[in-house]
C-alpha cells in the first residue's frame, strides 16, 4: 500500500514534469508582431470605480494612475502616430483584472503597461517596475498581494483565475512560467523605465523587480507593472497628485517606450 508520503512525492514529480514541459513549450512562443514592429500598446490605469487602490492624505491611487495613463497615451499618440493606443479604462470605472489582460490579448498588443501607486511606511519613496516572476523578497510578495487583492471584489474570481491561490507556491510558479516567453522584452522595457525615472526625472529608483501579478500573468505579451511612487509618503503624494509631476512621469515612461520600440524594431 502506498503511503501518504510516497503519494506526495509522486505528485511533486508529476507537477515538476508538467512545469518543465510547460516551460519548454512556452519558451518557443513568439512575442510581438510577426514582422517585429511594435504597433499596439495597451495602457492600464490600475484600480478604479469601487476599488480606489491605496491612498495618501487626500489622493487615491485609482485617480492618479488614470491621469498618468491618459497623459502617457496622449504623448504616444501625438509623437508616434504609427502606434495604436488602447486603454483598459479612460474613466473612473471598475475593470476586473482578467478583463484588463483580456483587452490586451484581444487587441493583439505588443506591450502591456500597467500603472500603479505604491503604499508603505511614510518614509518609503521612489519608483519600481515589476515584471512577471517569482517573489524573491517578502516586500515583493507584499506588493503583489496588495495589487492582486482586487480579485476579492470580483464575481467568480476562483473560476476566472483557474483556482489561483496567493498562498500557494505552485500557483506563483505557474504564473511565472506562463510569462517566460516574454521575459526578456518585459525586462528590457522595465529597465528603460527605471533608467529614465532615475537619470532624466531624478527620481529615486528602487529597481526592476519580479513578482506574481495576476494582471501580468494573464497578458500574452511583454508586460510591466510600474509603481510610480508612494502615496503614503507626503512629499511623493504631493508630486504624484500634481499635474506637472504626472506629466513628467508620463514623459519618462514615453521615452522608455520609444527607445524600447526603436531598439526592438532595429533588432528585427
Amino acid at each position: 500500500m502506498i503511503s501518504t508520503k510516497e503519494t506526495n512525492v509522486v505528485k511533486n514529480i508529476v507537477c515538476f514534469s508538467f512545469l518543465l514541459i510547460f516551460f519548454i513549450i512556452s519558451s518557443f512562443q513568439p512575442s510581438g508582431s510577426k514582422d517585429g514592429k511594435v504597433r499596439t500598446v495597451v495602457i492600464d490605469a490600475g484600480h478604479g470605480g469601487k476599488d480606489i487602490g491605496c491612498r495618501g492624505g487626500s489622493a487615491h491611487e485609482a485617480d492618479v494612475a488614470l491621469k498618468v495613463a491618459l497623459e502617457l497615451g496622449n504623448e504616444i499618440e501625438h509623437n508616434l502616430p504609427d502606434v495604436k493606443v488602447v486603454y483598459t479604462r479612460k474613466t473612473n470605472t471598475f475593470v476586473e483584472l482578467i478583463d484588463r489582460a483580456g483587452i490586451a490579448n484581444k487587441n493583439g498588443a505588443d506591450l502591456f503597461i500597467s500603472i500603479h501607486c505604491n503604499s508603505g511606511p511614510s518614509t518609503a519613496f521612489g519608483t519600481e517596475t515589476y515584471t512577471m516572476g517569482l517573489h524573491k523578497t517578502n516586500s515583493n510578495l507584499q506588493v503583489a498581494n496588495r495589487e492582486n487583492s482586487v480579485i476579492l471584489k470580483e464575481d467568480n474570481y476562483q473560476k476566472n483565475y483557474d483556482g489561483f491561490d496567493p498562498r500557494s507556491p505552485q500557483s506563483h510558479i505557474l504564473m511565472s512560467l506562463y510569462q517566460s516567453a516574454y521575459m526578456d522584452n518585459s525586462l528590457r522595457f522595465a529597465q528603460k523605465v527605471q533608467h529614465y525615472f532615475k537619470n532624466t526625472l531624478g527620481r529615486n529608483s528602487r529597481g526592476v523587480k519580479q513578482a506574481g501579478f495576476i494582471v501580468l500573468w494573464k497578458s500574452a505579451m511583454p508586460s510591466a507593472l510600474i509603481e510610480i511612487g508612494f502615496l503614503t509618503n507626503p512629499a511623493e503624494e504631493k508630486y504624484l497628485n500634481d499635474k506637472s509631476g504626472q506629466s513628467y512621469i508620463a514623459t519618462g515612461i514615453y521615452k522608455a517606450f520609444k527607445e524600447y520600440k526603436q531598439e526592438l524594431e532595429a533588432m528585427n
